[in-house]
């Protein structure tokens, strides 16, 4: 049976089409990196715009007006600030993020057993995302603190080239608390996100092979099975936004002039509960909506050209 490793035994990591041995591992590694470093580089000048409304919203008062007054003041190049950081920054991240997913997915499967892992999938999915965003989050903090303050420093104050940029962060590391000074805040928001991400994609997912398209998933098109993909990343990305959101705004937060040397607790209480889950909303359910369509399309195809197989199913 394809559930039974050698030794006869229940083995999660014989569950799919083919084993889950080092290799297949490191191409869901590859497959994560492409996934995030592509999607969240291509959409730059939308988390330009999100991250200045969020740190001067007085002046940045919506994506469209953000970003035709960072064009007026800076240029085109302006809505591109961070793009180096953020490429190198969320391909660590993928890279960790889908490939220890796997990784902590099976592991517990495993400890589980059978019967249990049938009985709360679900739970399964969460610890396992949330496991692997620990250390995901712990290779992107630097970038992201990097990138943040490329991003919403005012023009001329800041370096804008990558290098000079990684350089200035750390020779002023004690007052920008480089390089995991906002990893608290980053596991605040992003484990969340990644946990409503990954099991809200594998829920939605199932939901749509049992009761959209109920025959056997590996007789469906490999284009249907990626539009799946697609559609069930995006609605999970909606509710990764959310969700995710009031922490996302502190990370931005602290990257602004006024706030150094201020605690997180104080930047949240002066900025209140209700701006740091609006402020930006729309922009962030917008760029996390597409982002991880494409991000879990990106990487679908990825494993299915290698003969991985689609994620999830019924």
């Amino acid at each position: 049976m394809s559930h039974l490793a050698p030794t006869g035994k229940w083995d999660a990591r014989y569950i799919g089409p083919i084993p889950h041995d080092a290799t297949y591992y490191a191409k869901c590694m590859l497959g994560g990196a492409l996934a995030c470093g592509i999607t969240h580089a291509a959409l730059t000048p939308l988390d330009v715009a999100k991250c200045n409304m969020q740190v001067n919203p007085t002046k940045y008062k919506g994506t469209i007006s953000g970003l035709a007054t960072i064009i007026r003041e800076e240029g085109q190049a302006g809505i591109w600030k961070g793009f180096g950081p953020t490429l190198v920054g969320y391909s660590l991240q993928g890279m960790f993020k889908f490939g220890l997913y796997e990784v902590f997915k099976d592991q517990y499967m495993n400890l589980a057993g059978e019967e249990l892992t049938n009985k709360y999938k679900p739970a399964i999915w969460l610890v396992g995302s949330a496991s692997a965003e620990v250390f995901a989050d712990i290779a992107l903090c630097p970038l992201e603190m990097t990138k943040i303050k490329i991003q919403t420093s005012p023009t001329g104050t800041f370096p804008t080239a990558f290098g000079a940029a990684l350089a200035e962060m750390s020779r002023t590391k004690v007052e920008t608390r480089y390089p995991f000074g906002s990893l608290v805040p980053l596991w605040s928001r992003q484990i969340p996100y990644t946990m409503a991400k990954f099991s809200c994609f594998e829920s939605i997912v199932q939901l749509f092979y049992t009761h959209v398209f109920p025959e056997p998933k590996e007789t469906y098109s490999k284009t249907t099975q990626l539009g799946i993909t697609f559609a069930s990343g995006y609605l999970a990305g909606v509710v990764c936004a959310v969700v995710s959101h009031p922490a996302d705004t502190v990370v931005s937060l602290m990257g602004k002039p006024t706030n150094k040397g201020k605690s997180i607790g104080t930047i949240a209480s002066e900025t209140g509960l209700v701006t740091l889950a609006t402020k930006g909303l729309g922009t962030r359910v917008l760029m996390i909506g597409t982002l991880t369509g494409f991000q879990w399309w990106i990487y679908d195809t990825f494993k299915a050209s290698m003969g991985l197989g689609t994620t999830g199913g019924k």
